[in-house]
């Protein structure tokens, strides 16, 4: 008698740190998707800020370059074009995600070319308008930096906690799914080639 007793006892004991352990790593799985998606709005916050810059920048810009059009026209549709990409932080795939680093290229491109433009008008370069808003723009450009990089740190913890044991268990029957990382863009490695 005194031993099944024993038994019995060892096993709920087990048993009880089984269920604590189990509330434990879902509680911090839940943590860390929370922080995941904590930091996918700051990487739409930022961007946002750069779309909210634009069109005061293009129009600093017309005023001084009125027969630049087209790029004017590519600034404004790569604008849309990204802001009209929405991405559900909880169900991101790798697929979303490239989506959108896609459109936000689109606007860092069309940014360089509206930047270059404004190079061939001196009034326009000293104009403190447009040296205020490049500032801010520049500044923007090291915080979607500075977030993405914090984004992918973020990411990385939790995909490594859905993937480590015991943790692996409940991120299985709960439904935890693996975050996708922001990467280079294509052609990030290749150094510019400066001619003078």
């Amino acid at each position: 008698m005194k031993t099944s007793r024993i038994i019995w006892i060892v096993v709920a004991v087990i048993l009880v740190l089984l269920v604590f352990r189990g509330c434990s790593g879902y509680n911090s799985l839940v943590t860390l998707r929370e922080q995941v998606e904590r930091d996918w709005a700051n990487v739409e916050n930022v961007y946002q800020r750069r779309a909210d810059l634009i069109p005061n920048l293009v129009a600093t810009v017309k005023g001084y370059a009125e027969h630049e059009q087209e790029t004017f026209t590519q600034v404004v549709e790569a604008r849309a074009k990204a802001t009209s990409i929405n991405i559900d932080a909880a169900n991101m795939t790798d697929e979303d995600l490239k989506r959108f680093q896609a459109a936000q290229g689109e606007i860092s491109s069309a940014l360089s070319r509206l930047i270059a433009v404004a190079e061939n008008y001196p009034d326009l370069k000293a104009n403190q308008n447009f040296l205020e808003l490049q500032a801010q723009l520049e500044g923007t450009e090291n915080r979607i930096s500075t977030e993405r990089r914090k984004f992918n740190e973020t990411a990385q913890l939790y995909n490594t906690a859905i993937k480590t044991f015991p943790t692996v268990i409940f991120a299985g029957w709960f439904g935890f799914k693996e975050r996708p990382y922001f990467a280079a863009q294509e052609g990030a490695d290749v150094a510019p080639t400066v001619e003078f």
